[in-house]
C-alpha cells in the first residue's frame, strides 16, 4: 500500500512538473511574476527589466531580442529559449460605437 501511495504521489508530482514546464512564456505579455516563474535565471528585477524594456521599446519581435534588456544575456535567452514564446498583443476593442 505504501509503495502504491509513493507511486501514486511521484506520478501527480512529475505530472504537474510537465504541465509547467510545457506551458511557455509569452514574453510579450507575461507580467513580472510569470516571468520569474516561468524563466530560468529570471528574478524579480530582471522581470521587471523585462517589462520596463517592453513599455518603453514595445513588444520583442524575435526571443533573441530578450538579449538586449540590461541584465539579460545570452545564456539566459539560451536556457529558456524553448519555454519562450512571444505573440504581439491584440488591441483591446473600444466597446464604445464610433459615432462616424
Amino acid at each position: 500500500m505504501h509503495v502504491l501511495r509513493n507511486l501514486l504521489g511521484a506520478s501527480l508530482f512529475s505530472l504537474s512538473l510537465a504541465t509547467l514546464a510545457g506551458t511557455p512564456v509569452n514574453i510579450n505579455t507575461a507580467d513580472s511574476e510569470a516571468l520569474v516563474d516561468g524563466l530560468n535565471g529570471v528574478g524579480p528585477q530582471k522581470a521587471l527589466a523585462i517589462v520596463r524594456y517592453r513599455q518603453e521599446h514595445g513588444p520583442f519581435k524575435r526571443v533573441e531580442d530578450l538579449a538586449l534588456v540590461e541584465g539579460i544575456g545570452e545564456k539566459t535567452v539560451q536556457q529558456n529559449r524553448s519555454n519562450m514564446t512571444l505573440t504581439t498583443p491584440v488591441p483591446a476593442k473600444n466597446s464604445v460605437p464610433n459615432k462616424n
